[in-house]
């Protein structure tokens, strides 16, 4: 049976993730090619390294602490998907709030858990004053179909930011 909660920064380390599976066998990806969406060859392995853990515990630390979302489904007690929002509107009238992290361990995928996580995501945002979420998505295909199941569609206006941290990342929106 699966519990979901909204996670404390307290909570937030090393153990938390003892039982979840970050690894994804990526074997294709959107790219943007002159102006226009297409699919391309370009196999590997996505998987956390300890340096990645302690990047994604700072940030997800720093999220709850600041009066973001960290909303986390459990498997007998052990992580299995999260999913954090981030504080703060940004994008003019496009009231964006930034869906900064969303993960299902490998063993649990195509069960529901991110479509649950990715509704109290929007819900959290919708009661924090924005209009959409934003969302810069690894661009593997099974992880846009996903988003495209959500609803997302791409961005009417790109964060800077991100695009320039993540250039291959896939920029997104989801009406509220």
């Amino acid at each position: 049976m699966l519990t979901y909660r909204t996670l404390g920064a307290e909570e937030i380390k090393r153990e938390l993730f003892a039982h979840f599976i970050r690894r994804q066998n990526v074997t294709k990806c959107w790219r943007r090619e002159r102006g226009k969406w297409v699919i391309k060859e370009d196999p590997f392995v996505d998987d956390w390294t300890e340096d990645d853990y302690r990047t994604l515990i700072r940030c997800l630390k720093n999220t709850a602490s600041t009066g973001g979302f960290v909303y986390a489904a459990f498997k007998q007690g052990g992580l299995k998907g999260f999913v954090s929002v981030e504080p703060g509107l940004f994008g003019g009238g496009q009231k964006y709030l930034d869906l900064s992290s969303i993960h299902v361990s490998a063993d649990m995928r195509g069960q529901g858990i991110g479509a649950a996580l990715f509704a109290a995501a929007k819900e959290w945002a919708k009661q924090n004053g924005a209009k959409k979420l934003y969302i810069s998505a690894h661009s593997a295909v099974e992880t846009q179909a996903f988003y495209k199941r959500m609803g997302c569609v791409e961005a009417a206006a790109y964060h800077r930011g991100h695009v320039e941290q993540e250039p291959f990342d896939c920029q997104l929106e989801c009406e509220l």
